[in-house]
């Protein structure tokens, strides 16, 4: 069933991004690509101010976006850390279990990293996944891909759990990107244990083999349309 799930989150992120640049998807229950650049947000203040996560990346808001701990009833969850989810964003690293440090949530509203240089790969720990949660992809002020909760995950149901937790790894294809907006209509899209990298870091043999199940399904689309 999971990999079925997988399947369909690439495709639809491809179809997406065929408006600007194409990228590869995979939500997995697993963690950041190795050799990328790991941030957590343990050192940012509690609440909506602009701040640097790292040396490389501004955080910002909108709407009732914010820096959180913990959980708020019917307003934000923490996402639930599981499998290698954690590894490399804390000494020693995250335990299973829920998120007990700072992350990020938008509220009805917006978090947006800002990167310094352009990007190719991004990954993120997306907690309790909405159909209403939404992940933009900028370059300067063009959008270049965006993904909804139901690409990530078909239920999108906003499980609190381990099972509506994913880590999400997004590579840029043919563009690269310096922003990226989480943004939600409804509370909320939390997320937490970014990565990133200047270079395309795929997920060997895994990814390449659903991308080819992605564009064999884009051509049999193309055939029903012609």
């Amino acid at each position: 069933m999971k990999k079925i799930l997988l399947t369909s989150a690439v495709f639809a992120g491809l179809f997406t991004g065929l408006l600007a640049t194409t990228f590869s998807v995979s939500s997995v229950n697993g963690g950041a690509a190795t050799g990328s650049n790991k941030l957590n947000f343990d050192d940012l203040t509690l609440g909506n101010t602009t701040q640097w996560a790292d040396a490389n990346v501004q955080v910002s808001f909108s709407g009732a976006g914010n820096v959180v701990q913990g959980a708020s009833s019917g307003v934000y969850a923490a996402p639930f850390v599981s499998g290698s989810n954690g590894i490399g964003f804390l000494a020693p690293d995250q335990p299973t279990g829920v998120d007990t440090t700072h992350y990020l949530s938008t509220g009805i509203g917006s978090a947006t990293l800002q990167f310094s240089s352009n990007q190719d790969y991004f990954g993120l720990l997306w907690g309790s996944v909405d159909d209403y949660n939404t992940l933009s992809f900028y370059d300067g002020s063009t959008l270049v891909g965006s993904f909804t909760g139901t690409q990530i995950w078909a239920n999108a149901n906003g499980d609190q759990g381990q099972q509506g937790t994913f880590y999400v790894n997004f590579n840029s294809l043919d563009g690269s990107f310096n922003k990226v907006v989480a943004s939600s209509t409804q509370n909320a899209f939390e997320l937490d244990n970014v990565a990133y990298n200047s270079k395309s870091v795929p997920d060997g043999g895994a990814t390449l083999a659903l991308m080819g199940v992605a564009f064999t399904g884009l051509i049999s689309l193309r055939r029903k349309l012609s």
